[in-house]
């Protein structure tokens, strides 16, 4: 939330949360943070900062801020997901959760190093995602390849409601409406500002076009898997090269669905 508290956002990660977590740092004050928005530790309400629980719970509950989120495309994502934490190394020279990537090289024979089949270490990382998320195994699943509306849910549990919730793949468009719904201490310009992708550059290029990643048993993996995410964001799960949504949102459906 803004320090203001006029603004209130559901991190949902590898859903743009770097650059609107900026946005929301530079309406307040007019600069944006040095650094990782995710290391802040002022300038900008967030749950894991014990001083502004209370104030995003009250937020949150009475509805005085507008509170939105950002989706994004499943396939996208859990793409995005792979080269990042699983391919990458991290801002702190190492890999991703320390074991994690041995465990995939074991059990999934997953490879990741020098000139390595892209296509066949995806598919077999995606069925670990899968084993995480809908058996909890080897291990329970990791926030980056969640469902989205696992993520998304939590507000409304809380009592909150979405004002709004625009897709990444229209990021400038979405942004700029929430922005017309509150006043803000310092403008800022959507369409010239830098976009702050802090996984950029950890891990290799992507080599192929995002539908070469998905035959038709990982088409039907990612559906077992995010099939509300398709449902309630819009997206079209029969074509992958597809990534824009197909359709509006609807509000009332997104919160009568993340209640149950």
């Amino acid at each position: 939330m803004t320090e203001s508290e006029t603004l209130v956002y559901r991190v949902i990660p590898k859903c743009a949360c770097s650059t609107i977590g900026q946005v929301m740092h530079y309406i307040d004050h007019g600069t944006y943070f040095d650094g990782d928005i995710h290391d802040a530790q002022s300038g900008i309400h967030k749950w894991a900062l014990d001083h502004s629980q209370p104030k995003l719970t009250a937020a949150i509950r009475q509805g005085d801020a507008y509170s939105f989120t950002c989706v994004r495309n499943p396939y996208t994502r859990i793409l995005s997901a792979f080269f990042d934490k699983i391919c990458g190394i991290q801002r702190n020279g190492s890999r991703y959760r320390g074991k994690l990537v041995p465990l995939l090289i074991q059990k999934y024979g997953v490879t990741v190093d020098g000139d390595f089949d892209q296509i066949a270490s995806f598919r077999r990382f995606l069925l670990f995602a899968r084993d995480t998320i809908k058996y909890r195994r080897p291990m329970d699943p990791d926030i980056h390849w969640s469902p989205v509306a696992g993520h998304a849910s939590t507000l409304v549990h809380g009592g909150g409601h979405y004002d709004m919730i625009i897709s990444t793949e229209d990021f400038q468009t979405g942004m700029k409406e929430v922005l017309k719904h509150i006043d803000v201490a310092h403008e800022i310009d959507i369409d010239t500002m830098p976009r702050f992708n802090e996984s950029e550059g950890h891990g290799p290029k992507r080599a192929h076009p995002v539908e070469d990643y998905f035959d038709d048993l990982a088409m039907h993996m990612v559906y077992e898997i995010y099939h509300k995410d398709f449902e309630l964001f819009k997206y079209d799960r029969l074509d992958p090269s597809n990534k824009m949504p197909i359709a509006e949102i609807d509000l009332d459906e997104v919160h009568a669905k993340l209640k149950n």
